[in-house]
């Protein structure tokens, strides 16, 4: 399986979940969707992540985000699983966890890194869009949690930069000013964003960020 790359459409697949059967891309819909990978069932750091992403679920929802997550193990040994997750963050798994067992869906999207453990996946995650295609992927060791606020600010600026002909800088957060992106001239800038901008560079636009 060659690497996914920004762009791709992203591989269909069949799984079993913890809310029944699903088809990847007939599931997803025309929704933004989130898929994140677990090394396995009781692991100490994707326990608090998948808690936390529960706890979160309301706020992907309101960004019209799918979250669907993936474990190599088996679908009996999730539920003594989503118990530990509740016990041990106070949230009930509120979405779609995949049992990978054979290693399917690992494979369709290169979640075994030999260089890291042959037989467990990375905790990766990739954001794809309602045209099936990756917007973004994270690759973490399994050593380190993922950061969902992080996650929740990206989905911001690839929602907001696809209607929008903007980009987001540094450390941009919901709400702050946004750039023109280059390709758009003074002329056709102008009919966008008619209450004008800050010029700071001829090739760096300051502007309010749209609808905010």
């Amino acid at each position: 399986m060659a690497t996914l790359r920004l762009g791709d459409v992203v591989p269909d697949f069949e799984a079993v979940t913890t809310e029944g059967p699903i088809k990847f891309h007939e599931w997803l819909g025309d929704s933004w969707g989130i898929l994140f990978s677990h090394p396995k069932n009781f692991t100490p750091v994707c326990t608090t992540e998948l808690g936390q992403a529960s706890h979160l679920k309301p706020d992907f929802d309101a960004r019209g985000v799918k979250l669907l997550g993936l474990s190599v193990d088996a679908i009996d040994n999730h539920p003594a699983w989503v118990g530990d997750i509740k016990d041990a963050t106070g949230a009930t798994l509120n979405f779609p966890l995949i049992a990978d067992s054979d290693r399917k869906v690992s494979d369709l999207y290169d979640l075994i890194h030999p260089n890291a453990n042959d037989t467990l996946t990375v905790r990766s995650v990739f954001i794809i869009g309602p045209d099936k295609k990756l917007k973004l992927s994270l690759t973490y060791p399994a050593s380190t949690g993922r950061n969902f606020a992080e996650i929740l600010r990206v989905v911001d600026s690839l929602q907001l930069t696809a209607k929008h002909s903007v980009a987001t800088p540094v450390d941009w957060k919901n709400g702050d000013d946004v750039i023109i992106v280059p390709s758009l001239s003074d002329d056709a800038a102008k009919e966008k964003f008619p209450d004008g901008w800050t010029t700071v560079k001829p090739y760096l636009r300051v502007v309010r960020q749209p609808g905010a």
